[in-house]
């Protein structure tokens, strides 16, 4: 007779929350994707935060994907897409990241029976330039030394775990605040196996625009600024 808890404990299953507004674009390539290299076992789920483009009407086209309506805010559909999950690991995937093939071979095989709870990716940013080398050395450098990860760096973490702290609902630097508290738990798993990400914010606005606006906006909160006000002046500046 099949052992069901000793299939779980090597074999956990996978659920990728994917966050999403307006992103048509993305989001079924992204989908197909992700669903030829997960198992049975494993799920996706689009957590849709009220999109206008028919992002909604092309993740409902696709089989193998659960759609969940949320409010807007990334951390509201992280949550709510964590609410639905079903898999021992959650990985929290933005649209404009590509995982490597291997991923879900390292958080079975590595990951899983690690004593870790929680755990992350190095990044690479998807342009040529070459300061966006330095920058993703620097993203990839700093997450090692501080233990603090980005969305864009791919937090992944046993369900159990994720259920005692789930993302903070706050207008800004939800990533950083959920890193603080899962350090409590472990250190995190890195996987060096890079994802990829889109370079498209960097490259539009300007690489080092970009940069001086991020390290201000962390520095405004280490010195206790409100994440409201962050996140007021973090969208005046890219509008």
């Amino acid at each position: 007779m099949l052992d069901t808890a000793k299939v779980q404990a090597s074999n956990p299953a996978i659920s990728i929350v994917i966050p999403v507004f307006n992103e048509a674009v993305l989001i079924e390539r992204v989908c197909r994707s992700l669903a030829d290299i997960l198992s049975p076992l494993d799920e996706i789920i689009v957590v849709d935060g009220g999109s206008t483009d028919g992002t909604q009407d092309i993740v409902r086209r696709i089989n193998s994907v659960l759609l969940v309506e949320s409010s807007a805010g990334r951390a509201l559909q992280m949550n709510a897409g964590a609410e639905q999950a079903k898999g021992d690991i959650l990985l929290f995937l933005h649209a404009d990241t590509t995982l490597p093939v291997e991923f879900a071979n390292q958080l079975r095989d590595a990951f899983w029976p690690s004593k870790n709870r929680w755990g992350r990716f190095d990044v690479r940013l998807s342009g040529d330039h070459a300061a966006l080398r330095l920058i993703e050395f620097m993203m990839n450098h700093r997450a090692r030394l501080t233990g603090i990860c980005t969305g864009d760096q791919c937090i992944f973490v046993k369900r159990d775990d994720f259920k005692r702290v789930p993302y903070p609902v706050i207008a800004l630097m939800e990533d950083i605040e959920i890193s603080k508290r899962l350090n409590g738990f472990s250190k995190p798993f890195v996987i060096r196996l890079p994802v990829v990400t889109s370079s498209r914010k960097w490259e539009s606005e300007g690489i080092l625009k970009t940069l001086l606006l991020m390290w201000r906006i962390r520095l405004l909160y280490f010195f206790g600024e409100s994440p409201e006000r962050l996140a007021a002046r973090y969208y005046k500046k890219k509008h």
